[in-house]
Parts: structure tokens; sequence; C-alpha cells
């Protein structure tokens, strides 16, 4: 998700101008995440994978703890209560709760599985949406005005390092990619608890067809598994990207014809005429981009686990 560049950022970006202005890097620097080789926590190797924390898994982390925290508080808070009647935070959890059961596990489910996949597509409907609401709130625009103000941290300590980097993890291809491996998965667990580990394979192709079709079928069904995921996998993430891309893109071009031209007089035309009107708009479409990505990844996920279910149909 996106957002405006504070003060302390739109004067660095300037002194980019006058030494000439590389929109692509400036881009760059706030959608990718930390190098693998400059992590923000070092971490042994696991089996060959590199477990350091990158820009990217420090906020699902902090994605996690709030949902954990926050989550926990407030059911505690709610059974505690001598008349149960829900805050305006626990109104909004019901809320998203009886969204997720009622328009997406029900429909797609059946009511006999409603209650058992209920809790992980609330999850990731909550864990996403979460993610993608972190772009769009400041956090670390206000942190880097702070420390070119106030806290002046050298350019090589960790503090000044977490600032760099995109704040979106959903953004991420290798993000959205375990999002979806978890839905890959889940639609395996769910076709073998409805038929049965041999029952749920032999449901991927239809039976009682002539023998030469299932040379034919089988693969595509096997490859139609992994398109799912696939599909998943870069929906979410080309949708998180592609908003911050488009927003930075037109408030670059500020900067270009300041560049360009010389003058900053030229620099405040096209940012008053086109980049600044248009990017607010597109912010405001992010907005709603948020929650509907959240809610098509996880109304595809359980479309597919009531596919696996209700083979048959």
């Amino acid at each position: 998700m996106l957002h405006f560049q504070p003060p302390a950022e739109t004067a660095q970006t300037a002194e980019r101008a006058k030494e000439g202005f590389n929109a692509g890097e400036l881009i760059i620097e706030h959608v990718s995440n930390t190098s693998v080789d400059d992590p923000l926590i070092h971490l042994p190797r696991v089996f060959g994978i590199d477990m350091s924390v990158t820009k990217h898994v420090f906020m699902e982390w902090v994605v996690a703890a709030i949902l954990f925290v926050g989550i926990t508080w407030l059911v505690r808070r709610y059974i505690a209560q001598e008349r149960l009647i829900p805050g305006r935070a626990a109104s909004l959890l019901e809320i998203a709760l009886e969204f997720v059961r009622d328009s997406i596990a029900a429909p797609n489910l059946g009511e006999k599985w409603v209650r058992a996949w209920t809790p992980m597509l609330l999850t990731l409907f909550l864990f996403i949406f979460t993610c993608n609401l972190m772009g769009v709130i400041p956090l670390f625009d206000v942190l880097e005005l702070l420390n070119s103000t106030v806290i002046h941290a050298g350019p090589d300590s960790w503090f000044t390092h977490l600032l760099h980097g995109g704040v979106t993890a959903t953004g991420n291809y290798n993000v959205t990619a375990a999002l979806a491996t978890v839905a890959f998965f889940a639609i395996i667990v769910a076709g073998t608890r409805a038929h049965g580990f041999v029952q749920h394979w032999k449901n991927l192709v239809p039976a009682g067809l002539p023998w030469p079709i299932y040379i034919m079928l089988i693969p595509i069904e096997i490859l139609g598994m992994f398109v799912r995921p696939f599909a998943l996998t870069m929906r979410l993430a080309a949708n998180m990207a592609g908003g911050h891309i488009a927003i930075l893109a037109l408030l670059s071009l500020i900067f270009v014809f300041t560049s360009l031209f010389e003058r900053t007089i030229a620099g405040i035309g096209i940012g008053m005429v086109l980049s600044l009107p248009i990017g607010v708009g597109l912010t405001a479409l992010e907005l709603i981009v948020i929650l509907v990505q959240a809610y098509v990844f996880t109304l595809l996920t359980a479309v597919f686990i009531g596919m696996a279910i209700h083979a048959h149909h």
C-alpha cells in the first residue's frame, strides 16, 4: 500500500533531484525487501535455508503480534464481563467473523464444514488485510522524520537500516507464495478428511470415462492443482506492489520535471495539476483494494476447499 512522503523524505528526494533524479531507484527502494545478504537480523542457516530476518519478514512478525495480542485481549476482556456486551473493537472483530463465516465459508463449504474451516479462513483474511493496511499507515515515514530531526541514528545503525525497504509484506511474492502454500495443503487436507486419502485423489477426475481420456485429463488436473496457488500468489502480490509503483511514479513526475527544466516551479505545476490529484485518487482506491484483495484471497481459498469437499458437484 502507498503513502505520501513526509517532509524529511521529500527534502531528501528533492536533493536527489538536484543531482539527477532517479525515479526507478526511488520506486524500487520503497517497494523492495531488504537484501538477504544484508538482513535486519542475522540468523544461521537451517537445512540450507537462510533464516535471517528481512524487512518483510519483520513486518509479518509485527502483524502477527498485533493480531495475536489484540484479539487475545479483546476475547478475554469480553469473556470477563458480567454482561456479554462487546465494545467497539470487539464488535468489529465479531463483524469480521460473521462475514467470513456466513458470506465466505458457509456458501462454499456447506454447514457441516463451516466450524472446521472458518478459523483458518478468518486468520487468512485478518492477516492479509492487516498486512495490506500497514502499507497505508506512514509509521516508518514518521520514524524516518524523527530520525532526521531528533534521533540522528547513524547510517549503519540497525534503526536506520529498519527504515529502508517496503512495508507491505503482501507485495512480496515470497510472502504470498507462502500463504498460497497454506491454502494448497488445506485443500488436500479438506479433501482427505471428507473422502479419505485415496478417494480424494481419485476425485480429481470423474469416474467412468474411457481410459484414453484419463491420459489427457490426469496431467491437466494435476497441473490445475498448482495453477490455483500460483494464481493466488500472483494476484495478491501484483495488486499490492502495483499500487505502490503507480502512485510513486506519479509523485516522481514532480522531481523529474524539476530536474528536466531546472526550475522548481515546473515540478510544483505538474504536481498541482497531475501528480497530486491523481495520487490522492489512487490512494483512495488503494484503501478499497486492501479490503478487496483480502476478501478475494480468502474467498478463492474457500472455493477451492469446497471443490475438494464436494467433488461430486
